[in-house]
């Protein structure tokens, strides 16, 4: 199978792989691309009676392209039996002989993404919206609770002052655009130093490391088709083991709250729950320390406002359109100014 960039997919050798695997015999059949949140390429196919979803790194891969993947899978398998929604693993090759890449089967997802306009019921029900942002956190609530080291994920990442190094890796980040001619230079970014020194100066003390999914918000789970439940989480590239209270931050981040386009568009927006109802629900189904939810909850700003200014900073320098560039640049300024507004 090609794409406009080349071949992406070698559908004789998947088949020749699964074969040897057990999984089915014959030719692979209503073989879909699907659309999905990153550059990875998915594909959902039947085989035997039996639908699978196929996920490989881009075309053009990255240098950690391979790695991310194993590192997915690893996790999918470790995750299986618990009450985190995700898709279920099927088999995985991290052998990049058979096919030039890392790979994986999953099973497909019975649901879908709320990003864009929803379908019914849940347009049709401010009480069901009302109920999906509740059923969000509860998903990284359940997340957090796992014991990584049980499920065998003890050296799945870096836990060990892994808030002290936070500041330092998106301070490093940001000083890294000078590269590209033309940036505006962080002085267009509101705060950013105060925020980053309030945060090194409020950081908690100490916190109890878990599974966190490192870009949790709405574009990145799917839910059911006929209720407000998640069907599953998706998209793992930046799990790791660090603090999952992280997670909550982030999805405080991406909220709508009245002054600024969300970083995810759905409609109708009206019903889903406020921040703060969104940190009660959390607590409900949490044994973590929320007394420092505004620390998370600025870092995931400061973060965040960092990723997107890089968008900027290359578009400044032509590498990037500058409709975007200039669009990521007012949300990361928005995201400056609520962490200021949380720090007052």
């Amino acid at each position: 199978m090609e794409s406009a960039s080349g071949p992406t997919v070698d559908i004789e050798s998947l088949t020749a792989w699964m074969t040897d695997r057990g999984l089915g015999s014959g030719p692979l059949t209503d073989v879909t691309p699907l659309a999905g949140g990153t550059q990875n390429i998915l594909l959902r196919f039947s085989r035997d009676g039996r639908d699978y979803v196929f996920r490989r790194p881009p075309a053009h891969p990255r240098p950690n392209s391979n790695e991310t993947m194993r590192r997915e899978a690893r996790l999918l398998r470790a995750l299986a039996g618990t009450d985190v929604p995700h898709p279920g693993l099927i088999a995985d090759c991290g052998d990049e002989s058979v096919m030039g890449v890392a790979f994986y089967l999953m099973e497909p997802v019975d649901g879908f993404n709320p990003v864009g306009q929803l379908p019914e019921p849940h347009a049709g029900s401010p009480a069901m919206r009302h109920a999906m942002g509740l059923a969000l956190v509860d998903g990284i609530a359940a997340l957090g609770a796992q014991d990584h080291q049980a499920l065998g994920l003890s050296d799945f990442g870096k836990p060990e002052n892994f808030l002290g190094r936070q500041v330092d890796r998106w301070r490093s980040q940001l000083a890294g655009y000078g590269e590209f001619d033309g940036w505006t230079g962080p002085q267009a970014l509101p705060s950013v130093g105060a925020v980053g020194d309030w945060l090194e100066r409020h950081r908690p003390d100490r916190f109890t490391p878990g599974i966190m999914h490192g870009d949790y918000h709405l574009a990145n789970v799917m839910y059911r088709k006929d209720g407000p439940e998640l069907a599953a989480i998706i998209d793992w590239e930046l799990a790791t083991i660090g603090d999952p209270l992280l997670d909550l931050g982030w999805v405080l981040a991406t909220w709508p709250d009245g002054k600024s386009e969300s970083t995810v568009s759905v409609r109708p927006w009206d019903g889903f729950p406020s921040a703060g109802e969104l940190v009660t629900r959390y607590a409900e189904g949490s044994a973590r320390d929320l007394s420092a939810v505004d620390w998370y909850h600025v870092l995931a700003c400061y973060k965040l406002g960092i990723l997107l200014e890089g968008t900027h900073a290359r578009a400044c320098a032509g590498k990037a359109p500058r409709e975007t560039g200039d669009r990521l640049h007012s949300r990361a300024i928005h995201l400056f100014e609520r962490a200021e507004a949380l720090i007052r």
